[in-house]
C-alpha cells in the first residue's frame, strides 16, 4: 500500500482595490467616497488638526505583498479640499516563487485642492519580483507633497537584495504637462547596486517631491532653508528645484534616518506649500 500526501495548497493571491474621494463641505474636508475590494482599506476619516484637513490611514491587513498580489489605489481630492494619506507601518514585498507582484497608485488633485502622500517605507525582500507605479495628476493651482522610501533587503536581519527584481515608475503632471517622469529597475545581480553612478552599495533610497503654484517665487529661499537640514546618519543627499517642482533625495542605509530627514523637510515645506503648520501624524510615533 502506498500513500501520498496531498499537494500543498497555493498561497492566497490578493487582488485588492481601494478608491477614496475627498470633498469640501463648508470648512470641512470629508471622505465622501470609500470603496474597497479585498484586503486594502481605510477604517475612518481622522481630524487630528481640525476639520480642514482629512487624514486617512491606509491599511493592508495581510501586512505584506506576495508574488501574484496586485494592489490598486485610486485617490481623488476634489476642489478646495485637503487630504493627508499615511500608513501605520512599513510596506513589505515578500519573496516570490515566480509570480510578479504590483502596486498602482493613482492620485488626482483638483483645482485649489491639497494632497499629502506620506507612506512609511517599502521593504523589498530578497527574491521579490515587484513593480510599483505612481501617477499624480495636478490641476493648475493644486498642491502636492509626497515621498517614497525604498529599502532593498532587510538590513536589520543581515539580508541583502542579492536576487529578485524591482521596477518603479513615477509621473507627475500639472495642468496636462509633465513635471516629473522617473523610471527605474534593479535586480539582485545588477552592477548598478555597487556602482558609484547609482546605489554605491547603499540599501535605502528615498525621494520627496513637492509642487505648489507659488514655488517658482519661493524656490530660492526654500532651498536655502532646506539645505540647513541634513540626515542624522550623514547619508548621501541632495535637494534641487527644477521648474515647478522641488526634489529631495536620500541614499544611505537607514530607512529611519531617511524618514526623519523627510519629516524635518516637511516641517519647512508644509507651511510654505500647503499653508498649514506642521502637525506630525500621531501614527508616526507608535
Amino acid at each position: 500500500m502506498t500513500s501520498r500526501l496531498p499537494d500543498p495548497l497555493p498561497a492566497p493571491v490578493w487582488h485588492a482595490e481601494l478608491e477614496l474621494g475627498f470633498a469640501r463641505q463648508g470648512e470641512r474636508t470629508v471622505l465622501r467616497h470609500n470603496r474597497h475590494v479585498g484586503p486594502l482599506r481605510v477604517q475612518k476619516a481622522l481630524y487630528p488638526e481640525g476639520e480642514a484637513v482629512c487624514q486617512a490611514l491606509l491599511l493592508h491587513p495581510p501586512s505584506g505583498i506576495a508574488g501574484g498580489d496586485h494592489l490598486a489605489i485610486d485617490i481623488a481630492v476634489d476642489r478646495d479640499s485637503r487630504a493627508q494619506i499615511t500608513t501605520p507601518g512599513a510596506g513589505k514585498w515578500y519573496r516570490s516563487g515566480g509570480a510578479a507582484a504590483s502596486q498602482t497608485v493613482t492620485l488626482n488633485v483638483a483645482a485649489g485642492a491639497t494632497l499629502e502622500w506620506l507612506p512609511q517605507e517599502s521593504i523589498v525582500f530578497a527574491g521579490a519580483i515587484a513593480r510599483m507605479d505612481t501617477r499624480v495628476t495636478l490641476a493648475a493651482d493644486s498642491r502636492y507633497l509626497g515621498w517614497d522610501i525604498l529599502c532593498l533587503g532587510r538590513a536589520a536581519s543581515g539580508e541583502r537584495f542579492e536576487h529578485g527584481r524591482f521596477d518603479l515608475f513615477c509621473r507627475i503632471d500639472r495642468d496636462g504637462k509633465p513635471l516629473w517622469i522617473e523610471r527605474g529597475g534593479v535586480s539582485g545581480s545588477d552592477a548598478l547596486l555597487a556602482s558609484p553612478a547609482a546605489w554605491t552599495g547603499k540599501t535605502v533610497c528615498g525621494t520627496l517631491l513637492c509642487s505648489f503654484p507659488e514655488l517658482p517665487q519661493q524656490a530660492a529661499a526654500l532651498l536655502d532653508s532646506l539645505r540647513t537640514v541634513a540626515p542624522t546618519d550623514a547619508a548621501l543627499h541632495g535637494i534641487t528645484a527644477p521648474p515647478g517642482l522641488l526634489i529631495a533625495r536620500y541614499l544611505g542605509d537607514s530607512s529611519e534616518a531617511a524618514r526623519l530627514w523627510f519629516a524635518e523637510l516637511w516641517k519647512i515645506l508644509r507651511p510654505a506649500g500647503c499653508g498649514r503648520p506642521a502637525v506630525l501624524p500621531r501614527i508616526w510615533n507608535t
